[in-house]
């Protein structure tokens, strides 16, 4: 009897797992293991909606590029206009007409000698002038920018005129021409540089006239 009891626990033992087993499976017999906190790839952690890609940003050399297809399409198509090649040529015209009068040496020297002149009094209105209004403390930054505006320009009618002259005329074959356009216009440019710079200091007492007024009131 001890023996079948023994027997009978045995089985019941074994028989108990298997048992529990069958339970927990489902019907398909595959056991699948989910953690709780597992988030689905579909949705996003924070808000459960389902992720979507953003759009990648434009570099900016992409925004370059497709800013200047889009001034090249635009010249083309104005190129192609029949008005603007007219107002064009309206422009050109009388311009073409006037160099081909104006086509000879000593044009040339003059249009040299003031663009030089141009140069010198612009550089020194941008340099000496500008320290000295500094150490007044009266910048102007109006004064800054439109003295380098008239260096550019007189640097850039300098090269221009230069070339017109090689292809034009005989002015740059000449030594004496080009060096006495040179001290000319030098000179003449520092006369231009005290005129700009008297003509700022005085603006600068102005200036500090008009602020100790407004203090006063």
């Amino acid at each position: 009897m001890k023996s079948l009891s023994i027997i009978a626990c045995l089985l019941l033992m074994i028989h108990s797992p298997v048992c529990a087993q069958d339970e927990v499976l489902p019907p398909g017999g595959a056991v699948t293991e989910q953690p709780a906190d597992t988030v689905s790839p579909a949705t996003t952690p924070a808000t459960g909606t389902p992720a979507t890609g953003t759009p990648a940003t434009e570099t900016a050399d992409e925004l370059k590029q497709k800013t200047t297809e889009a001034v090249e399409e635009i010249a083309k198509t104005v190129d192609k206009n029949e008005s603007a090649q007219e107002a064009a040529s309206g422009i050109l015209k009388p311009i073409y007409l006037l160099a081909e009068k104006l086509s000879f040496p000593a044009f040339h020297w003059c249009a040299f000698m003031l663009m030089v002149s141009g140069v010198v009094g612009f550089a020194f209105q941008l340099v000496l002038t500008k320290l000295v209004v500094l150490t007044k403390l009266g910048l102007s930054f109006s004064e800054i920018i439109s003295d380098a505006v008239g260096l550019i320009i007189s640097l850039i009618g300098l090269v221009l005129t230069t070339q017109a002259a090689t292809e034009n005329s005989t002015f740059t074959q000449s030594p004496a021409a080009v060096l006495s356009a040179t001290i000319v216009g030098a000179l003449f440019g520092f006369i231009l540089y005290r005129w700009g710079q008297s003509a700022e200091l005085q603006a600068l007492k102005g200036r500090n006239v008009v602020d100790a007024k407004s203090v006063k009131k």
